[in-house]
């Protein structure tokens, strides 16, 4: 099969109507941008990246950067999972790089990594957010295709993420872990074979406001659905969700999102609307 190098490169700018645009594109095989859509609601602009192969495969390569202006509001998802198929011999790797510019915001919110049995992916995202920018990543993770008893099978996986806030390195995660690793995590949790996943970061000032967030997400904990949230040493937040299955951890992150959304308000953009 042939091998990827795949790129995409977004900026989003404002124009004097105040809305946001794409002032630059540009992007390889396998990514693909669906046409971008003004939410006048969330006043965000909404970007569909999609993978038209079947997935990822050996010796794929794979790099976007992404970036937003002042002033700029962006929400980047993807309309279907990101398959990472089995791998005779070597691996597939995505590195992400997204800079948010002073007034601006960006929401990265993909739908769920799937890595099959006997995969081996590395991801490393880098963010570097100014001060006064807003951000918030979220990383979903399944543990492969369980129907086909594929659960935990991966040979290697290695999820990295740096975040920096005015240049200050401000959160730094590594999550590599084995099959045999999460299944075991799953079982201490009560969480069961299919297990689900998702890391958020929230980077924005710290607000008067945010303990009814904070209160909101925190009762949303129960039911089949685990969640964490601890601040970072400074301008944000991290979020943990553990869920028993895929349907209570999308119920979770779009719960998540509304509570958030009464304080930020773009986060009231619909990631499904095209």
């Amino acid at each position: 099969m042939s091998e990827f190098s795949g790129h995409l490169a977004l900026r989003a700018a404002t124009r004097a109507h105040g809305r946001t645009v794409l002032a630059t594109q540009s992007f390889r095989a396998p990514y693909h941008v669906s046409k971008p859509y003004w939410d006048a609601d969330a006043h965000t602009l909404l970007v569909q990246v999609v993978n038209p192969t079947a997935g990822i495969l050996s010796g794929d390569e794979l790099t976007s950067d992404i970036a937003v202006d002042e002033g700029a509001s962006l929400l980047v998802t993807t309309p279907s999972a990101s398959r990472v198929f089995k791998m005779k011999a070597g691996s597939a790797e995505c590195r992400q790089h997204f800079t948010v510019a002073t007034g601006g915001w960006l929401e990265v919110m993909p739908e769920p990594l799937v890595p099959h049995r006997g995969c081996t992916y590395r991801q490393s995202t880098h963010i570097e957010v100014a001060e006064g920018g807003e951000l918030f990543f979220a990383d979903v993770l399944v543990p492969g295709r369980v129907a086909h008893g594929e659960a935990w099978g991966w040979e290697k996986l290695c999820l990295e993420i740096d975040v920096r806030l005015a240049g200050e390195l401000i959160l730094r995660e590594r999550f590599a872990p084995t099959g045999e690793e999460l299944r075991a995590l799953a079982e201490l949790a009560g969480s069961g074979p299919s297990a689900c996943f998702a890391n958020a970061v929230l980077v924005a000032a710290e607000s008067e406001f945010d303990a009814a967030w904070r209160t909101a997400i925190a009762a949303l904990h129960g039911d089949g659905l685990w969640m964490g949230v601890s601040r970072l040493r400074r301008g944000g937040w991290s979020l943990k969700f553990i869920a028993t299955d895929t349907v209570r951890l999308r119920r979770g992150l779009r719960a998540a999102r509304a509570a958030l959304a009464k304080r930020f308000p773009r986060l009231s953009c619909d990631p499904r609307k095209l």
